[in-house]
C-alpha cells in the first residue's frame, strides 16, 4: 500500500518547498489523533510541529469534526459579496473582543500569505485614499510574511526571493531590535518617516527566518516612534497567535497596539484553510466613500466560507477552555525545563524559547542558515525515530499541538538530546 500510494503521488504531485529530483519519496499519512500522525506502513509519528504550525489541538479532534459536520448540513459556502451569514459574523465579534481595543474590524481571505497581501494593499490604498501617497515599507531583516508578490516583498531576500528581484518591490528593511542598536534603529525610522507607508513586524517570533527571538519592550519602542510619525502599524500573528507564545497573543506583550493584524495557521485548529486581516475604524474609514474608487478592491471566492469560520469557532472554544489554557502553561514549563537541561551542551550554539515555542540551534562549522548540511540529516534522524521534525537547517525546533503529553515530549527531548551526542 505504501509503495502504490508513493509512486501514485510521484506521478501526479508536486510537493511545496520540495526538490523534487532530490528529496525521494513522499510518506504516506492514513489518519491522525491527536498528537499522532499514523502513516500507512503502520508507523506512528508524533507530530513535534503541529504540522506546519496549524494543529493546536492535535489531529481529527471530535468537537471541530462534529462543528464542521453539522454546519456542512446547514450552508456550505455563500459569495461574500452582499451576503453575510452567522459563522461569518459570530467569529469576527469573539475574535474583536479579544484582540487589542484598536481592531474593529474584519476582513477574511483564506491563508496567512494573503492576509498580509490584504494588509498591505491597505496600507497603501489607505494613503491613496487620503491623497498622500507614501511609497516606503519597512519590515526586518530575517523576516518571513508568506509566498504572494507582496508578501515575499516584505520577506527578507534569500534564494527563495532571488528569481523574483525584478517584480518584487523595494523595501527598507531593519536590524531585529536589541538594546544596543535599539537608538539607531529608532533615529533610521525618523529618517525616513515622512516616506513610510507602513512597518509590517513578526512579533516576538520570527518564525520561518530562524525562530528568531526579541524582547517585546524594544518592539514597544519602535511601535511608539512609529505611531508618533504616523507609520501604520502590521503585526504579522500569522504564526504567534493563538497560544503559542504562551498568551493568547502576541499583542498581550505589548503595551502599544498595531493598526492592522493578521491571522491564519491556528486560526482553524488546523482543519481548513481560512485567514483574517483586521484593522482599526482609521485604516476601514479611510474606504468609505460616495464612489466606488476607494473601495478595497479584493476577495477570494471562498472569503468567510462558513466551514472555515465554524472551524475556527469551534477551535476559539477549545483554545479558551480552562484544560487548554493549562496544557499551555504545562508545555511552556517543560520547554523552560528543557532549555535549562541542554543549552550547555557543547553541541548547542543556542537555545531560544517564548511560550510553547523552543528552538535549538547546533553549532556547526557552517554558519546557520536554511541550508546547512546537517538539515538533511536531523530530519532524516527524527522521522527514524518517530518523529515528524522540519528543521530550520541546523535549527530545531518544537512548535506542539497543546494536547501533547508530558511523556510524548519527554521522548522528542530525549531523542533532541541523543542527536546532540550523535550527530555533528
Amino acid at each position: 500500500m505504501i509503495n502504490n500510494l508513493s509512486e501514485r503521488d510521484r506521478q501526479v504531485l508536486w510537493h511545496p518547498y520540495t526538490q523534487m529530483q532530490t528529496h525521494g519519496t513522499a510518506l504516506p499519512i492514513t489518519s491522525g489523533k491527536g498528537a499522532c500522525l499514523y502513516a500507512a506502513d503502520g508507523r506512528t509519528y508524533l507530530d513535534a510541529i503541529s504540522s506546519w504550525w496549524v494543529n493546536l489541538h492535535g489531529h481529527a479532534h471530535p468537537y471541530i469534526a462534529e462543528k464542521i459536520y453539522a454546519q456542512c448540513k446547514e450552508l456550505e459556502h455563500v459569495i461574500f459579496a452582499g451576503f453575510t451569514h452567522k459563522p461569518a459574523i459570530e467569529l469576527a465579534e469573539r475574535l474583536l473582543c479579544l484582540l487589542p481595543a484598536l481592531q474593529k474590524k474584519v476582513f477574511y481571505s483564506d491563508n496567512g500569505s494573503t492576509a498580509v497581501e490584504v494588509a498591505l494593499k491597505m496600507c497603501i490604498q489607505f494613503w491613496h485614499n487620503l491623497e498622500k501617497p507614501r511609497t516606503k515599507i519597512l519590515a526586518f531583516k530575517n523576516s518571513y510574511h508568506g509566498d504572494t508578490f507582496g508578501a515575499m516583498s516584505v520577506s527578507s531576500r534569500s534564494v527563495w526571493t532571488s528569481p523574483f528581484e525584478q517584480f518584487i518591490f523595494d523595501v527598507q528593511f531593519l536590524d531585529i531590535p536589541h538594546k544596543n542598536n535599539i537608538d539607531s534603529l529608532l533615529e533610521e525610522i525618523s529618517m525616513v518617516h515622512a516616506e513610510s507607508a507602513c512597518f509590517i513586524y513578526e512579533p516576538l517570533i520570527q518564525g520561518a527566518g530562524g525562530m528568531n527571538m526579541y524582547e517585546a519592550r524594544y518592539l514597544d519602542d519602535i511601535m511608539h516612534v512609529c505611531r508618533d510619525l504616523g507609520i501604520l502599524l502590521i503585526q504579522d500573528e500569522v504564526f504567534t497567535g493563538f497560544g503559542r507564545t504562551g498568551k493568547l497573543f502576541a499583542s498581550n506583550y505589548l503595551k502599544e497596539q498595531p493598526d492592522i493584524m493578521c491571522f491564519s495557521k491556528g486560526l482553524t485548529g488546523g482543519t481548513l484553510p481560512l485567514g483574517i486581516t483586521s484593522c482599526s475604524d482609521e485604516i476601514y474609514n479611510a474606504f468609505l466613500s460616495d464612489t466606488a474608487t476607494k473601495t478595497l478592491f479584493h476577495g477570494h471566492s471562498f472569503t468567510a466560507n462558513p466551514l472555515a469560520c465554524t472551524a475556527a469557532l469551534a477551535s476559539l472554544d477549545l483554545l479558551l477552555h480552562e484544560q487548554t489554557q493549562k496544557d499551555i502553561q504545562r508545555i511552556c514549563f517543560l520547554h523552560q525545563r528543557f532549555k535549562l537541561d541542554v543549552e550547555q551542551h557543547p553541541n548547542v550554539r543556542e537555545v531560544r524559547l517564548q511560550g510553547t515555542v523552543i528552538a535549538i540551534e547546533w553549532e556547526t562549522k557552517e554558519d546557520t542558515h536554511y541550508f546547512n548540511r546537517l538539515r538533511e540529516r536531523l530530519y532524516g534522524y527524527f522521522l527514524d525515530k518517530g518523529i515528524l521534525m522540519r528543521p530550520l537547517g541546523n535549527i530545531v525546533y518544537l512548535v506542539p499541538p497543546y494536547c501533547m503529553s508530558d511523556d510524548e515530549l519527554f521522548y522528542i527531548y530525549e531523542s533532541i538530546k541523543k542527536a546532540l551526542d550523535e550527530l555533528i
